[in-house]
């Protein structure tokens, strides 16, 4: 779904779920395996947690994350270099595209929980 204001894809919500499959994670953020487990090697801030055969369980921020990865290399057009230098910058922590993606997670929440009060 594209937003008619902006080039962005519109990313599903956020499942309430503590940890997340591969497959999951490629779903919520429209970003293949493999890319995923590229950009491990690549961010140090993405360390699922790793259970038997290897599996890998994504938990909530590291979804976040991804969302924010995406976008700098994906929207923004950075580099890795550019997107891991960003990442790694003073300003990760008020950038603004983490922040709307919160916001909209929080929106879709409560609009779950509006539909289920009704």
């Amino acid at each position: 779904m594209l937003d008619p204001n902006s080039s962005a894809i519109e990313l599903p919500p956020i499942p309430g779920k503590r940890y997340f499959t591969i497959g999951e994670v490629s779903e919520l953020c429209q970003v293949k395996p493999h890319v995923l487990r590229y950009w491990e090697q690549e961010f140090p801030q993405l360390k699922p947690v790793k259970r038997r055969g290897n599996r890998r369980y994504y938990q909530r921020h590291d979804v976040i994350m991804i969302r924010q990865i995406r976008s700098l290399l994906y929207e923004q057009g950075f580099t890795i270099g550019g997107a891991r230098q960003k990442l790694d910058g003073e300003d990760a922590q008020d950038d603004k595209n983490q922040s709307h993606q919160i916001i909209r997670q929080l929106l879709a929440e409560l609009e779950e929980v509006a539909q289920i009060l009704k």
